[in-house]
């Protein structure tokens, strides 16, 4: 059997469905996600195989206009994640019509020299002939190679994507092992699974205000996880919000996060949250480099 390995970048404005996309095709889940836009902040390679062919899925953050460093540095890694791809994917909300967010990706992807196509997203709940609209709008601005119609939610599409991209990966050694479906490491994976929490169970902008900085992460001797991290926060008035009344809501997040965390990891977790009001976490140089996020001036 002849090996085929290459790279697939998903780039899109935020919210469009990439994690929920590449949990999809590997079959796992591999990326956190939530209803909020810019859940994603690192670039995370998703490992699917098939057949043949092993796809190295590049989920990268939401592209939008930058207002701070980490907003520059997350945009930063999105477009970075997409250098040398074998295939760009433009990802589409197809509900949300043709904002300045998608139109301005479109103009800087025509340019580049790796093949594009474009994927709709979110098909079952978009209406058709406004999706269809935007379609044959977005192949005026350009020329994409391919475009498909797809559900991450209900699955609609997938397998035709699937089947497109691993006939369009270059012939090539696999880079990963056939089981390995992220290369992520534990810390970082823990790390995103509390942070998944936050998005999921905080509203309005609080989720934006926070990081997860890991404090400690050792094997206990019955091969246990003895994890520590701490929630930073902005302001103290957040930190009331996150631990909620008698501790119930920092709790529940540590709860859920554990509880997944143990079957991620096949293991047993125990789980320690704490939350630290650090009005400047976003200038922290080493937490970005503990995100997987590069220092942007």
């Amino acid at each position: 059997m002849t090996q085929k390995c290459g790279v697939v970048a998903l780039i899109g404005a935020p919210n469009a469905g990439k994690s929920t996309i590449i949990n999809a095709i590997i079959g796992q889940k591999v990326a956190i996600t939530s209803a909020k836009p810019q859940t994603t902040r690192t670039r995370l390679l998703g490992i699917a195989m098939e057949a043949e062919a092993q796809l190295l899925l590049v989920d990268t953050p939401g592209i939008f206009e930058p207002r701070r460093r980490l907003d520059r540095a997350m945009v930063s890694a999105a477009w970075d994640g997409a250098e040398d791809a074998d295939i760009i994917v433009f990802l589409v909300d197809s509900r949300a019509g043709l904002g300045t967010k998608v139109t301005s990706i479109v103009e800087r992807i025509k340019h580049r020299k790796e093949k594009t196509i474009l994927v709709m997203n979110k098909v079952d709940i978009a209406a058709k002939d406004k999706m269809l609209v935007h379609t044959s709008k977005l192949h005026e601005l350009h020329d994409f190679d391919e475009t498909f119609f797809v559900s991450a939610k209900t699955g609609d599409g997938l397998e035709e994507l699937k089947a497109y991209l691993v006939a369009a990966m270059p012939e090539g050694p696999w880079h990963f092992p056939e089981d390995q479906v992220s290369d992520a490491s534990e810390r970082i994976m823990a790390a995103e699974v509390t942070r998944e929490q936050v998005f999921r169970q905080l509203h309005a902008e609080l989720p934006y205000a926070t990081a997860i900085a890991m404090e400690q992460y050792k094997e206990r001797p019955d091969g246990s996880l003895e994890i520590h991290q701490q929630i930073l926060v902005e302001r103290a008035s957040q930190r009331a919000i996150i631990l909620g009344k008698g501790g119930h809501q920092i709790k529940e997040i540590g709860a859920k996060a554990r509880a997944e965390l143990s079957e991620i990891l096949g293991k047993k977790v125990h789980l320690y949250l704490h939350v630290k009001v650090s009005e400047n976490w976003d200038e922290d140089k080493s937490l970005y480099q503990d995100m997987g996020l590069d220092w942007v001036k």
